[in-house]
């Protein structure tokens, strides 16, 4: 089954859970019902009716009767006035919402959210003048399609969960009920699709952030605002170290900017017209300034560069940041670590001239290679261009150079990619990079961002060989991105289980009765010893010893569920031997005391 043809099943399976609902609970009013990753959801009103988990049963029940008769999906024509003659009769004051605004606004409202969710688009600048439906058997939906040839072709569904959200989004809109389902063209795409789930659960970092203490929170602080703990500040320190490891060789220098600035930064660069209603405003008490808290350092780091003149011969110049950055989420967006309002980002920022894109673009492709290699995360790429519209700022054949240079980057590096027009920002083309966890789920951490439009609106420029003014490309670019985000997608591709060089507590020693502990003070004299130094350097082992009073069966339990990746197991016949028992995830072997220190570094 081909993408067109599992998005028109999905599509319809959002209609027939419509049509379920409305043969249980006939006053239901309908928002929208579009496709999303995996299946779909449908916005319900259901007036005196909370539908929750329990009901999902029957109304997959009666999803079933109608994928039984087979109806088939019927399209039909109406004239906009009268498609809102047709809502009102149905009672669907949501649907005449949409068809009204449609009506006033033509391609202008075709843009808001929940208008395209409808599938609804307008023909040039004109308002609508028709609308299209679908009937099957004895439900009929304002929808554009696509549709499966009828409701018995639909493949094997599941109703998942249901939500709250608001109507179009807009927290002053009555709360609908957001009935989500997924969607696979067999039963055992569906099968496989619901253990991956579950082993999600297993592995949420949410779950697992507590219970390995990693971070906390606290409504003191407040939504958003997480805490790492000790162990949990290894993992963030550890990941943001080799993240520069891997740029410094590029010769990336770090630089450091304040935490708040004045408003005027973000007025000049453009971001306070765009994210102005994200920002976090700062009051001074003792100036008139208007700040705010930092929400990104690319504007920053062009200060810098723009602090004392630059040549060709200087170029290109490369800056590294890892700072906290702060944005006004909204509430009902927050959760784990996924999205927070302080985001820690390994943040960089090259200035470059035009015939320089390539290359750097190229080394940055190489960190991330390596990183991502290191992580076990299969990578690939999707390089996000320009479409043919005139949404796009900068010269037109600059644009073509520079996503060439882009591909010519990604092709050396030998990465598997895809290309998608349209997907570039208005200020020029990027690269995002898509990693695969240990379940088989895709993220989009890192990015390569080119930038024609800062330099411009900050005026900077280098004086080229012939002694004129030119203006530098900017290539901003995280290898991790957001640091809390990158966490919660490695706490679950990993499962808890870090490898050696980034656990918060890399070994513990477990003896098996107090007659040891002189033999354990000789092995502890080697773990002083031993510094990793790959893949970052520099990196002292942590551990621990655990000589409590407590058998030996209890001390291998709880390191296990601390998920400790080595386990030194230190008894009598060790000390007579001069050994340790090495105890991991792979099983467990004798290693000589004098070749531990080897050993553990060529982990």
């Amino acid at each position: 089954m081909n993408e067109d043809q599992l998005y028109a099943m999905r599509h319809s399976l959002a209609h027939i859970t419509a049509q379920a609902v409305q043969r249980l609970w006939p006053g239901a009013k309908f928002g929208v019902g579009p496709v999303v990753e995996n299946g779909f959801y449908y916005d319900i009103d259901v007036e005196g009716v909370k539908i929750s988990e329990d009901d999902f049963k029957k109304i997959e029940k009666e999803m079933r009767k109608v994928i039984a008769a087979d109806y088939s999906f019927d399209r039909s024509e109406k004239p906009v006035d009268e498609a809102i003659g047709w809502a009102q009769q149905q009672g669907q004051p949501y649907k005449e919402e949409l068809l009204n605004d449609l009506r006033r606004a033509g391609t202008t409202i075709a843009k808001d959210l929940d208008v395209s969710e409808l599938g609804l688009a307008t023909d040039g600048d004109a308002a609508i003048e028709n609308v299209s439906f679908y009937t099957d058997g004895d439900f009929t939906d304002l929808c554009r399609g696509p549709h499966a040839d009828s409701t018995g072709k639909v493949g094997a569904f599941k109703l998942m969960r249901v939500a709250g959200a608001y109507w179009r989004g807009r927290e002053t809109n009555p709360q609908m009920q957001r009935l989500y389902g997924v969607a696979f063209a067999t039963q055992q795409e569906l099968d496989a699709h619901l253990m991956m789930l579950e082993e999600a659960k297993k592995r949420d970092h949410r779950k697992l952030g507590k219970e390995l203490d990693l971070y906390t929170t606290s409504p003191l602080v407040g939504v958003g605002l997480p805490m790492f703990t000790p162990r949990g500040t290894i993992l963030r320190d550890k990941a943001a170290q080799l993240s520069n490891q891997l740029r410094e060789v590029h010769g990336f220098a770090k630089v450091w900017t304040p935490h708040i600035t004045k408003k005027d930064l973000y007025e000049a660069s453009g971001h306070w017209a765009k994210f102005g209603d994200e920002l976090f405003l700062v009051t001074s008490q003792e100036t008139s300034d208007k700040m705010a808290l930092k929400p990104m350092n690319c504007p920053h780091h062009a200060q810098i560069f723009a602090s004392r003149p630059r040549s060709y011969r200087d170029m290109p110049l490369r800056f590294l940041e890892t700072t906290t950055d702060y944005r006004d989420e909204k509430t009902g967006e927050l959760g784990g670590l996924n999205r927070v309002r302080s985001l820690t980002q390994d943040d960089s920022h090259v200035f470059c001239r035009s015939d320089q894109i390539e290359q750097e673009v190229h080394g940055l492709m190489d960190s991330a290679r390596e990183l991502y290699a290191t992580l076990g995360m299969k990578l690939r790429v999707r390089l996000s261009y320009r479409d043919d519209s005139e949404a796009y700022l900068g010269d037109r054949s600059l644009w073509e150079s520079a996503q060439a240079q882009l591909k010519a980057a990604v092709v050396a590096n030998g990465l598997d990619f895809f290309e998608e027009d349209g997907e570039a920002a208005f200020y020029g083309p990027k690269i995002d990079f898509m990693a695969t966890d240990a379940i088989g789920r895709e993220h989009q951490l890192a990015t390569v961002q080119l930038d024609f439009v800062q330099p411009q609106r900050f005026g900077l420029e280098y004086t080229d060989e012939e002694g004129s003014s030119r203006q530098p490309i900017m290539v901003h670019s995280a290898l991790l991105g957001s640091i809390e985000r990158f966490l919660s997608v490695y706490i679950e591709h990993t499962g808890g289980w870090f490898p050696l060089w980034i656990a918060p507590e890399q070994v513990r020693i477990l003896t098996i009765n107090d007659q040891v502990m002189e033999y354990v003070s000789e092995v502890q004299q080697v773990l002083n010893q031993v510094v990793l130094m790959q893949p970052v350097k520099y990196n002292e082992l942590r551990y621990t010893v655990d000589d409590r009073n407590e058998s030996l069966g209890k001390k291998i339990r709880e390191a296990t569920s601390w998920k400790v990746p080595v386990q030194l197991i230190i008894g009598p016949k060790d000390a007579e031997s001069r050994e340790v028992s090495v105890r991991m995830q792979s099983g467990e072997e004798k290693v000589a005391l004098a070749d531990l220190r080897a050993y553990l570094e060529s982990k």
